[in-house]
């Protein structure tokens, strides 16, 4: 109900200001929508959306393998000539429901199958297109998506070690990290396992598991019993270690252990979070909100992790937090991107009421960083919202051009 006013509202609001000849909302065209990739290896992929009166988006895209090509070979000529402003009826098209000009089905996505490097090109750009409509409304997005519950979030950091954990909590201030045992060369657990070699579907031995329990114990020593402390295992395990796991752990109080088994397993995620008393969290890895459906209906996770630049998007991510928050399940969204992408990120959870936590990967990360304007936690560890048009963080568009690849055309 309450996206469906705000999508009333917001094309009431369009119409009336265009009927005004307002400049509040200009009539707007794509021109073109142009992605690059950086050398190197680099995780982020940028998009960039023009308009024929020169305003701009730009957005981000993660952990995918060929998505910049879908958007300079198919999204973006099948956008050329539409408002960038109907983010809605782009999306509905993108989804499926209408021929694209490059031909083919449908579209690559074809009626709703998920994932893949064609939901997360069109994440990036459906980013930069609310990024533009911020912009050439005058407003921040979170405006766009029903306003503020809050104007500031609280962040969680990674650290490998305790060393790392103390350290971080006295520079940054921040209420929260996430521990993993492979944030560091986790030989020193591996290799005493019964198939050293292997490195997902593990079954731990005794040995291992005692590595795990005193790694997570070194940590809640050094930072102490009041600071929260969450354990990341990248999917590693099967379904009776990673019960066993979880209940060594519970002594030390986690905010969660996250995807302590892949997350394409809805029973066997249900299986682990009914036999523990810790709470478990995965989202990285799903996607959409029919993705997440089946998780939330059989609560089969605590906590849920969306990520704005490969679930679907900005108001992908609205959705599935609007859903999640019937089952009293927070969100917590994934976040390894630059500071565009997490201040994307923070524009949803302001205007979520079942935020829990936000993270930003790569806060302290100056191959990151350079490619932003900066961006800064306050003294107290939180992320301010930014109040500028649209996301309100700008790239910094010579550091991006001179990392891209050769193969494409700069922003």
């Amino acid at each position: 109900m309450f996206l469906g006013q705000a999508a009333m509202a917001y094309g009431a609001f369009l119409l009336n200001a265009r009927a005004q000849g307002t400049s509040l909302a200009p009539k707007l065209t794509i021109r073109e929508i142009r992605a690059v990739r950086l050398r190197d290896g680099f995780n982020s992929r940028f998009v960039r959306v023009y308009t024929d009166q020169g305003l701009t988006g730009t957005g981000e895209m993660l952990d995918t393998v060929g998505a910049e090509y879908i958007v300079n070979h198919n999204i973006g000529p099948s956008l050329a000539s539409r408002d960038p402003l109907e983010i809605e009826g782009i999306l509905f098209d993108l989804w499926g429901w209408k021929h694209l000009s490059a031909g083919g089905a449908p579209s690559p996505l074809f009626m709703r199958g998920m994932g893949g490097p064609y939901l997360t090109a069109m994440s990036g750009v459906e980013m930069a297109l609310w990024d533009l409509a911020g912009k050439a409304l005058n407003v921040p997005v979170y405006q766009l998506l029903g306003g503020r519950v809050r104007s500031k979030l609280p962040v969680y950091l990674h650290a490998a070690n305790a060393a790392e954990a103390t350290s971080l909590i006295a520079k940054t201030k921040v209420k929260a990290l996430k521990i993993g045992i492979d944030y560091s060369p986790d030989a020193w657990t591996l290799k005493k396992g019964w198939d050293p070699d292997k490195l997902w579907g593990l079954r731990l031995n005794t040995v291992q598991l005692d590595d795990v329990v005193n790694f997570v114990a070194s940590i809640r020593e050094a930072v102490g019993k009041s600071y929260d402390l969450a354990l990341e295992c990248h999917a590693r395990y099967d379904v009776e270690t990673a019960i066993q796991l979880c209940r060594l752990v519970e002594p030390f109080r986690l905010i969660w252990v996250e995807e302590p088994v892949p997350s394409d397993d809805v029973e066997a995620m249900l299986r682990v979070r009914n036999n523990t008393r810790v709470p478990i969290a995965a989202g990285e890895n799903i996607y959409s909100r029919y993705g997440f459906r089946p998780f939330l209906e059989k609560e089969a996770l605590s906590v849920i992790q969306p990520d704005v630049s490969k679930t679907g998007g900005l108001l992908e991510t609205r959705k599935i937090a609007a859903m999640a928050e019937v089952y009293s399940i927070p969100i917590a969204p994934h976040g390894v991107a630059s500071a565009l992408a997490t201040m994307a990120a923070a524009h949803v959870a302001a205007a979520t009421p079942n935020l829990m936590l936000l993270e930003w990967t790569h806060y302290l990360d100056k191959s990151y960083t350079s490619l932003t304007e900066p961006v800064a936690l306050d003294d107290n560890g939180f992320l301010k919202v930014a109040n500028k048009p649209g996301i309100g963080v700008a790239l910094n568009d010579d550091a991006v051009k001179e990392r891209t690849e050769a193969e494409f055309h700069p922003l």
